[in-house]
């Protein structure tokens, strides 16, 4: 996949026509995101949960813990408060049962294993675990390609983090590096978003 967009990537880049035609942008809307923050642990789940939001889904490695880490006690706070607040929660992951099983037992959540993301299937199965839907769930996850994406053709409100440790496996960084341009388009189209609603308002 990540190769297959690379081929259209820079075919894009090497044809200004393509870019002003807007089809770029069609290919990188569906791994926008529909919020990006700096971390899991600044987002405002009290103000989503009176927004009407009851369920969250999580990805593990560098959005709770760094790549491979165990639960550490800022990651069970965190379920503790979101219990308190009344989410339920699910974490998927990509990888296998024993990296997962323990985290998310040391965090009171419920989970999915070897989720294949960016498939939507395990998003569902989350939902279905947590009794929620599409409207009152969201993911929050680091990666565009896998986590944003999943989160996207599931159709329920994708929120990115960027990564807590930055010294990643090379497939990871090369995953970045075209994340990093995707990024690009999605703060300019943002940036211009919010330059047409203050023209509209003055």
């Amino acid at each position: 996949m990540l190769i297959h967009l690379w081929k259209r990537l820079r075919k894009s880049l090497n044809n200004i026509s393509v870019i002003k035609k807007g089809s770029i942008f069609v290919m990188f809307k569906r791994f926008y995101p529909d919020i990006y923050i700096d971390s899991a642990y600044d987002i405002d789940y009290e103000g989503l949960y009176n927004k009407g939001y009851r369920g969250i889904i999580f990805d593990i490695d560098n959005t709770l813990v760094e790549h491979g880490a165990p639960v550490t006690k800022k990651c069970s706070d965190l379920f503790d408060s979101l219990r308190a607040i009344g989410f339920d929660t699910c974490i998927i992951s990509n990888n296998k049962e024993p990296r997962v099983k323990p985290l998310a037992d040391a965090c009171g959540s419920r989970y999915v294993s070897k989720a294949a993301k960016p498939s939507p299937v395990n998003y569902i199965k989350a939902m279905d675990i947590m009794g929620t839907d599409r409207n009152n769930t969201f993911f929050v996850g680091d990666q565009l390609f896998t986590d944003v994406w999943g989160a996207n053709r599931a159709g329920i409100m994708s929120v990115l983090v960027k990564p807590i440790d930055k010294h990643e496996e090379i497939q990871i960084i090369l995953k970045r590096r075209l994340e990093w341009i995707v990024l690009f388009f999605y703060k300019r189209r943002k940036h211009q978003r919010n330059n047409k609603s203050m023209r509209t308002y003055w």
